[in-house]
């Protein structure tokens, strides 16, 4: 399971002078909310009246991304930042508030591979027209909609304009957020390599990615499994990267410009760089022993080059001085190995950026 914090939207639907609604969204957070530190979940509470959307009023097609609006780009910055949803919603007829299915139709892309877990409440029914009506419309969209709900029926379980206390209720109540979780980390990889702008990588369905102190854990898991055969090469232990807590990649990813490798979630490879001077310092490029020999290592390294600023003038590396496969691969790029080695045991090599031809 992802080890990322799931922030979930917990959206109240309702809209109605004096509905319900604003009650059930108050003990839904409280029920679920000790749970939820447990689970490492932020979350989010969110009235569907305080989002200002008018009937949808954009021109242009939500899956086009364009939105001329300001309510639909607050919208759409909430919902994608979420990893997952919450909707508290009545039964109208039969079916969802127009209000739901307002909020839904506004955005596109926001929405896909997410999940969505819904707390109904009603009379006869206790709101699961509602859900089922809902679902029908969000599968349309790719969010993901939870086989556990919560269903109220006022009569049974309302007293005094509150929800009454109830184990079955709040047992429910956490069942549908630990599902919710579960899911939405399942997801993660799906939601992350659908979006927009991301270079595709050698292999089928990877891609590259700025790494970001949130991704310390799985660089930790790549710098411990990489870096063996340089300390096997070396004959020392004394590598920072078989060392760093989590703690400590978080501080220089936050600062260096570090790229991972990704397909389905995993990590393959990573690579970091930064100015220095007039140099452009490359380091800590590895590959998944599984991997290797599939030129990901190669690909990487020349992604870190053409990352380099305009202002560098050279291209600048360590190795282990007894590190012959990296050596042998960094020569065939084209770097030279200085005659100075490091008392850390390493050997610097380096090549010359070659400036644009100005046309």
């Amino acid at each position: 399971m992802s080890t990322k914090t799931a922030r979930v939207l917990v959206l109240v639907c309702s809209t109605r002078p004096g509905a319900l609604g604003p009650a059930v969204g108050t003990w839904l957070i409280e029920t679920i909310t000790p749970r939820a530190g447990e689970l490492d979940v932020e979350l989010v509470p969110m009235a569907i009246g305080d989002l200002d959307l008018p009937f949808l009023d954009e021109e242009e097609h939500p899956s086009s991304g364009l939105y001329a609006h300001e309510h639909t780009r607050r919208w759409s910055a909430l919902v994608d930042a979420a990893d997952g949803f919450i909707v508290v919603t009545p039964e109208y007829n039969y079916g969802m508030p127009a209000t739901l299915k307002n909020a839904l139709d506004y955005l596109g892309r926001e929405w896909a591979w997410k999940p969505i877990g819904f707390v109904s409440y009603g009379n006869t029914s206790a709101g699961t027209r509602a859900v089922q009506h809902a679902k029908q419309v969000v599968t349309t969209l790719r969010l993901v909609p939870l086989g556990r709900t919560v269903a109220i029926r006022i009569g049974d379980a309302v007293e005094d304009g509150r929800i009454r206390p109830s184990a079955t209720l709040a047992g429910a109540a956490v069942g549908v957020l630990d599902e919710l979780v579960r899911v939405a980390h399942a997801l993660r990889p799906m939601r992350e390599g659908a979006r927009p702008g991301l270079p595709p990588g050698p292999l089928p369905g990877s891609y590259l990615r700025r790494l970001t102190p949130d991704d310390a854990p799985e660089v930790t898991v790549v710098q411990r499994c990489c870096w063996v055969d340089e300390a096997l090469a070396n004959d020392t232990l004394d590598i920072p990267a078989l060392h760093e807590s989590p703690e400590q990649m978080g501080e220089w990813l936050a600062t260096w410009h570090a790229m991972g490798l990704w397909r389905d979630g995993r990590l393959l490879g990573m690579v970091r760089a930064r100015r220095v001077d007039t140099d452009w310092h490359v380091g800590r490029l590895g590959v998944v022993p599984d991997l290797r020999g599939r030129g990901l290592g190669r690909w990487l390294l020349r992604t870190a080059e053409a990352a380099a600023d305009p202002s560098c003038r050279r291209l600048v590396l360590h190795t282990g001085v007894h590190s012959r496969q990296n050596i042998a691969l960094y020569q065939g790029e084209g770097y030279r190995s200085e005659p100075h080695t490091g008392d850390d045991g390493t050997t610097r090599l380096t090549k010359a950026i070659t400036p644009p031809a100005v046309a």
